[in-house]
């Protein structure tokens, strides 16, 4: 990631935060730092089962050019798509946890990887997330894939 980019993704990522400017601050002071910010407010995040997450971004990025932001954690036992607010409130699927609003979800600096959390698609400030109904087409294609066993 670009340094621009990098920026432009810090400053999307610390608006939510209850003080975005220090934030920002503490990314500049720490660039390996993380952050715990509130999801619902400019998105949601739904996590899904690393060996089903990883065929679900390989269908997603063949369909899109750029999807929206995604995270790992340490051992990729589980990713973090970033979809639109509201979302994690409506999406019933059978292994996958939404996180909205009042929940918080921790976050690495944009162009590091810090522990446990990775960017496998960092955001890059524009806002651009992906779409709900495209992941779960995603997920459906990809569960079928691997033979229905991890539901969708």
């Amino acid at each position: 990631m670009t340094g621009t980019g990098a920026k432009a993704a810090v400053v999307w990522l610390a608006s939510v935060a209850p003080d975005p400017e220090a934030c920002r601050e503490e990314w500049e002071r720490n660039p390996r730092g993380i952050a715990l910010l509130p999801a619902g407010k400019r998105w949601d995040v739904l996590i899904v089962p690393g060996e089903l997450g990883y065929p679900t971004l390989d269908v997603i990025t063949r369909l899109v050019d750029r999807p929206g932001p995604v995270l790992a954690d340490f051992g990729d036992s589980r990713m973090g798509f970033f979809v639109p607010p509201g979302t994690a409130a409506r999406w019933v699927g059978t292994g996958i946890r939404g996180v909205g609003r009042g929940a918080w979800i921790v976050v690495p600096r944009p162009g590091s990887t810090v522990g446990g959390v990775r960017w496998l698609i960092p955001p890059d400030g524009s806002g651009v997330l992906t779409d709900a109904a495209l992941l779960e087409l995603a997920l459906h294609e990809a569960a079928a894939a691997r033979g229905g066993r991890d539901g969708g």
